[in-house]
C-alpha cells in the first residue's frame, strides 16, 4: 500500500469510528443511544456494546479520581448552561446555579443483561472521557487498516493517541491553552514516542462570567481553579484526559495528586506560571 493509500484508508477509519461514538454517546442528539437513556426514567435500558463500554470508562474515571471526575455531571451542565453544542452557544450572562450531583455509585450497569440503569432525573454526560476514548478507538482503528508497519497520531482537538512505530524523532506535538492556536501562541513543543497526551482547558469552552465545561462534582458548579490548563502524558487518552480534568477540579491539591501517580504533566496557573510534574520536559524532550 503506498503511504497516500494508507494515510487514505486511515483517515477513512477515523471518520467511521467518530461517527459511531456520536451515535452513541452525543448529550446533543435527542437520537444519540446516550440520550435515550437520560430519558429512560428508570427504566432498565438496553445498552449498544459501544455506549456500554464508554459509560464503562466514565465510572473507571470516577473510581480513579475518587468522584472528582463524576459522569453524573449532566444536569449541572446543563443549569451552567451547557445545554446545547457549544458552537450554538452565545456569551450572553447567565446566572450559574449549584446543582447537587447524584454521584457515579447511583449507576448501575449489568454488562450480563446489557443495561445500564439510572435513577429518574439522573443525566449522564460523558464528556469528561468519550472524546478520548474516542481518540483512542480511531488511532487503533486507523493503525488496523493501514497495516501494522505505519505510525499513527489521531488528534481530537487536542485529545492525542499514537498507535504502531513513531517517526525516528518522535511526534512533535505543540501544547498550548488552545488547540487551534497558532504555532507562535504562548506553549510548549514537545515530542511523544508513544502512548498519548491530552490536554484540559478552561480557557476555552467558555460562555458568559464564570461558565465553563468542567464541573466540580462536590460544588455543582463550574470548577473556580487555579489552573487555566493542565496537559498530561499517559499510555492511553483515555487516562492522560482522566488526570487533565482532575487536575482542574482539584486546584492547588492537583500537583500533589499527579506526582504521586507519577503522570508527567504541565500546568498552568491564571496568571501563566508553570509547574510541571514527574519528569514532563522543561524543553523540547521525549514525554512519554
Amino acid at each position: 500500500m503506498t503511504e497516500a493509500a494508507a494515510l487514505e484508508v486511515a483517515r477513512q477509519a477515523v471518520v467511521d469510528e467518530l461517527e459511531v461514538l456520536d451515535a452513541a454517546c452525543s448529550r446533543f442528539r435527542n437520537d444519540s443511544e446516550l440520550s435515550r437513556l437520560n430519558r429512560a426514567g428508570g427504566c432498565p435500558f438496553p445498552a449498544g456494546p459501544l455506549l456500554m463500554e464508554a459509560i464503562e470508562v466514565a465510572l473507571r474515571a470516577a473510581r480513579l479520581s475518587d468522584g472528582i471526575v463524576d459522569p453524573t455531571i449532566g444536569e449541572a451542565l446543563i443549569l451552567a448552561g451547557y445545554d446545547r453544542d457549544f458552537a450554538e452557544l452565545g456569551d450572553e450572562p447567565r446566572l450559574l446555579v449549584g446543582r447537587r450531583v447524584p454521584g457515579w455509585s447511583c449507576v448501575s450497569v449489568r454488562r450480563d443483561r446489557g443495561t445500564v440503569l439510572l435513577p429518574p432525573g439522573v443525566v449522564i454526560d460523558l464528556g469528561a472521557t468519550a472524546k478520548a476514548l474516542g481518540a483512542d478507538r480511531a488511532a487503533r482503528a486507523a493503525a488496523r487498516a493501514a497495516g501494522r508497519s505505519v505510525g499513527v497520531l489521531v488528534n481530537l482537538g487536542g485529545d492525542i493517541s499514537t498507535r504502531g512505530p513513531a517517526p525516528s524523532r518522535g511526534w512533535l506535538v505543540r501544547v498550548a491553552d488552545d488547540h487551534r492556536a497558532p504555532p507562535d501562541a504562548p506553549g510548549q513543543m514537545v515530542t511523544i514516542a508513544s502512548g498519548a497526551l491530552a490536554t484540559s482547558s478552561t480557557t476555552v469552552r467558555r460562555w458568559g462570567a464564570g461558565a465553563h465545561h468542567i464541573i466540580d462534582p462536590r460544588t455543582g458548579m463550574p470548577a473556580d481553579s487555579r489552573w487555566c490548563t493542565v496537559s498530561a502524558a499517559a499510555a492511553s487518552c483515555v487516562d492522560a484526559n482522566i488526570a487533565t480534568t482532575a487536575a482542574i477540579v482539584l486546584g492547588d491539591e492537583a500537583p500533589r495528586w499527579l506526582a504521586e501517580r507519577g503522570l508527567p504533566a504541565r500546568l498552568v496557573d491564571r496568571s501563566g506560571d508553570v509547574i510541571t510534574t514527574a519528569g514532563w520536559p522543561a524543553a523540547e524532550a521525549v514525554a512519554a
